[in-house]
């Protein structure tokens, strides 16, 4: 449970359970000291009674008219309270019970375990006990006095805790507040954002690492940046070679085939005198000539669409999605026609985002149902490809294509996101249009 409490709350608990120990100690030293205090204080009087006891037997002994002589002295005693006559059937006041109506709480008079002082010495006339002479002390003053000290000292006690439990919750609130901030700076450093400066604040041990912290996210703005310029050219290198190797393959690979058709047509038609036999060499030549240039236009459409730059990327999404609907899965889609406003890396990003997550349903999802949507909301490209498919093994990391995916995107500083939500998995992706105003 401890470890569960705030700083605030491990600070100021102590100071509680001090005042609580000062309350509990001061009980106890009351229930220890007051007895004897209250015997010390009160001895004398209870001697004081023992003689006038004495002196008034005597006198009564000797004297011709006793009880002449014991009104006599019983009048001179006075109207004191402490010592009195108290004739045979009456009964004094307890002794400590307050008689000059002080505001004392009972429990704090239970507290001060006031010992038994009151004391009866007996009065005879010949050997009649005709009263006492009581010693019954007043203690309403001793008592009060122990009240007013009691609460004189827990006073001030709690008023110096209460001073120090103020001191440690604003102390430790200046300090909590930069620690806070500087929690606060280093989550958004987590998350990539090196741009917002943490606070200098707080005692000079939270500023010092305030300020580490400040020159750490510099280092990470200045490496985050130049890892995105490497990504941009590493990105526009493999596009490069891309199109390369598509031309190559189109410039090299495509009329090699033409004459490979056209060469088993012409052998065919010179040594049968007509279009080649189903099962003939000629005809396993031509078939295969025909299926070679099918792959070979199709893995020129992976690596380029030679068809971008006259349609636009809007065409050549909907063209893309045209092919993998062929499949027969059933395909919605929303393509923004602004895309075709975009060019260079961002526009090859997009299309190759949509492929990418396009070509991973078709292989890996086994889905029968596909969403694709790419359109352009305020300042971004946001992409969104869901399927109802199998989902990704759990715990599975990502493969060569989103790899891919996901340094394209980081490349031009965007983001990417890979889930399940409602039974389906969900490529979401945003492409900030001024790309370059982040490196």
């Amino acid at each position: 449970m401890w470890t569960r409490l705030s700083l605030r709350e491990r600070l100021l608990l102590p100071m509680a359970a001090m005042v609580l120990g000062t309350l509990l100690l001061g009980g106890l030293a009351l229930q220890i000291v007051s007895p004897e205090q209250f015997e010390s204080e009160n001895a004398q009087g209870g001697r004081s009674a023992q003689l006038v006891a004495e002196a008034l037997n005597a006198a009564v002994a000797v004297a011709a008219n006793p009880q002449q002589t014991l009104d006599a002295f019983t009048s001179r005693l006075g109207t004191s309270e402490a010592i009195a006559f108290l004739p045979r059937g009456s009964s004094p006041n307890r002794p400590g019970e307050p008689r000059h109506g002080a505001n004392i709480p009972h429990w704090f008079t239970a507290l001060l375990s006031i010992p038994e002082l009151r004391a009866a010495h007996p009065i005879t006339v010949g050997r009649d006990h005709v009263g006492d002479i009581i010693f019954n002390p007043d203690l309403s003053a001793d008592i009060f006095e122990k009240w007013i000290g009691f609460l004189v000292i827990v006073s001030s006690g709690s008023l110096l805790m209460l001073l120090a439990a103020l001191s440690a919750y604003f102390t430790t609130g200046t300090a909590l507040r930069p620690l806070a901030q500087l929690g606060a700076g280093l989550t958004r450093m987590r998350n990539g954002n090196y741009d917002t400066a943490i606070p200098v604040a707080g005692p000079p041990e939270i500023r010092n690492s305030c300020e580490e912290a400040n020159q750490l996210a510099t280092t990470l703005r200045r490496l985050s940046r130049d890892n995105r310029e490497l990504l941009r050219k590493l990105v526009s290198v493999q596009d490069d070679e891309r199109r390369e190797l598509a031309r190559e393959l189109h410039d090299e690979m495509g009329p090699l085939l033409f004459a490979i058709r056209a060469n088993a047509t012409a052998l065919s038609e010179s040594t049968a005198g007509g279009p080649p036999e189903p099962g003939s060499p000629a005809e396993g030549i031509l078939g295969a000539a025909e299926a070679l240039q099918q792959a070979n236009r199709r893995i020129r459409e992976g690596l380029s669409p030679l068809y971008g730059a006259e349609l636009g990327l809007d065409e050549s999404i909907r063209a893309l999605l045209r092919n993998a609907q062929s499949s027969g899965i059933r395909l919605t889609s929303r393509i923004d026609r602004r895309l075709n406003d975009l060019d260079g890396l961002l526009s090859q990003t997009t299309y190759r985002v949509v492929q990418e997550g396009v070509t991973n349903i078709l292989r890996h999802a086994q889905a029968t149902a596909m969403d694709v949507v790419a359109t352009i909301e305020g300042e971004q490209v946001a992409i969104e490809i869901s399927d109802d498919g199998v989902g990704l093994p759990q715990k599975s990391g990502f493969g060569r294509g989103l790899t891919g995916m996901h340094e394209r995107v980081r490349a031009l500083n965007g983001a990417f996101e890979l889930l399940r939500e409602n039974g389906r998995t969900v490529i979401r992706c945003r492409l900030p249009l001024e790309h370059y105003a982040g490196a």
